[in-house]
This record gives structure tokens, sequence and C-alpha cells, in this order.
């Protein structure tokens, strides 16, 4: 198969077999995960969950998403970071990096990020999420109402894709002045391990690289990104790093701490694995 990425040839890398006794019985259908590592890139997929039906992906979707807490297995996820989150939002707009006035949470889940943000914070975030529409104090936007926003953040989703059109849907909802926010997990090299912890969800397809993350920005016409280890957040912006550098040396001044880190093209800030 090719990557999703950059085209490259991707080759079998590893399998996983689930052992964990709640997990087993949502992939007693499916069985072992093969992945597959692009040559060229690093990005590593799950073929096994691209080649499964539209069914069976949702199904696996929403029997993980809404039942899982029942096996207790909900407090050994890491949940997105989703106060810091916010809190970056709210930083990023007063200093006029990010545009408040249209944004969107695009995958958005039950709604936390745009909880938080309204309530703490005072600043709406319309959501929107394939296969939840129930959460939050607010209304989810359908399919039909979408627009293109400004601001497009999505938290936890890079690792949910199975297509270059999941990817590419995404960067259709920016507009061609906007910014993408990515919150996922992205490493120099994704280790050879079916222990991994990363891949414990069985939701999680897809393991970006540096690499592949400066190929995919570049692609879709992003020249620089901040980083913001605190929420774990990148944000892709569409002028050369030039444009924001006063101001996230001004912001992190101001915060005491290195919040953002900034420059062109990617910020590999993580080089482990």
């Amino acid at each position: 198969m090719n990557c999703i990425v950059c085209n490259g040839k991707s080759r079998y890398f590893f399998s996983k077999r689930y052992t964990d006794p709640y997990i087993v019985k949502l992939m007693t259908d499916i069985g072992d995960v093969h992945y597959c590592r692009c040559d060229s890139c690093g990005f590593v997929i799950s073929r096994t969950h691209v080649e499964m039906s539209d069914e069976v992906w949702g199904e696996l979707n929403y029997q993980f998403h809404h039942f899982h807490e029942r096996a207790g297995f909900d407090g050994e996820i890491n949940q997105p970071p989703y106060l810091e989150q916010a809190a970056m939002l709210a930083i990023l707009s007063k200093s006029n990096i990010v545009d408040a006035s249209s944004m969107l949470d695009y995958a958005a889940g039950y709604g936390s990020l745009s909880h938080l943000l309204n309530k703490y914070f005072g600043m709406s975030l319309p959501k929107y999420d394939p296969y939840v529409n129930k959460g939050g104090d607010r209304p989810y936007l359908k399919d039909e109402e979408l627009g293109t926003y400004k601001t497009v953040i999505n938290s936890a989703m890079f690792e949910h894709v199975r297509s270059r059109d999941d990817l590419d849907r995404v960067h259709s909802l920016v507009t061609s002045d906007g910014c993408m926010i990515v919150h996922t997990l992205v490493c120099e090299r994704v280790p050879s391990d079916p222990d991994w912890f990363y891949l414990r969800p069985p939701v999680h397809t897809a393991f970006h690289t540096n690499k592949s993350m400066e190929i995919l920005m570049a692609q879709w016409g992003f020249k620089s990104s901040l980083y913001c280890p605190q929420s774990k957040c990148w944000v892709l912006l569409r002028d050369d790093v030039s444009h924001v550098e006063r101001l996230v040396a001004d912001m992190n001044l101001e915060l005491q701490c290195q919040w953002f880190h900034c420059k062109n093209g990617f910020v590999d800030f993580w080089k482990g694995f």
C-alpha cells in the first residue's frame, strides 16, 4: 500500500494481538491488527482498520467511546489537557495569533473543550463530531451546517484516520488565511512495539512522525507552526514565522515560562522513540 501522507511505499511493520479482556470482546470479529510503515516519511497506519468496512469501523468507535467507562478502561487513557487547551486558545486569541470569532472544534467528542472554554473564558467554540451528537451545554453542528473557519481545532483526531480523505476533510474547513490546531502524538520514529502505550485504544489507527507532519502541513499550504507543551497542541499557520516570533517571545516573557515554541515548518518538539 502507499502512504496516505507522501504516497511513498508502505510496508508491513508489525502486528498486535489484543489481550485486554474488554478489548478482546470488541475485536473478536476483527482479530489481529497489522501495521504498515512508510519507507520515506515513517508514517504508520493500521492496514486492518483501513480495510474494514465503514459499518464495522463505526460500530467499533461507538462501542469503545460509549461503553469503555463501564469496564473501568477510561481511567487508563490519558485524556487531552482540555483546560490547558482552552487557556492556550484564550491567550492566542488575545495576542491576535488565532481568530476566535470564527472557530470550530472538529471531532469534538463529548464537547469538553467547548464547555471549559465557554465556562471559564467566556469564549464560544462550535463543535462537530461524526460519531457523537450529545454532550456539553451547546448543540452540535450537523454536516449540512458546516462552513469554513479561521480556526479549526481537532483534539485527538489525527490518530483515528483511515484515509487521506479523513485528513483533507479537516483542512477543507480551514479558510485560506486560517489556522489549524492539532492535538495528537507526534514522534521522531514510531516504535516497532506491539505493547506501545499509544496502540492500546483499538480505535487508534494512524501514527505521525515529525517528517510526515512537516510534509502534510506543506501540502496544505501552512508555512510555520507553534507548539504548546502544556496543551500538547500544534498551531499550523499560513504565514512565515517572522509574523509571530515577537508575539511568541512576548507571551513567553509574560507567562514567565516557555509556553510556546515556533519555527518555519513543523515544530519537531518530541524527538523520542
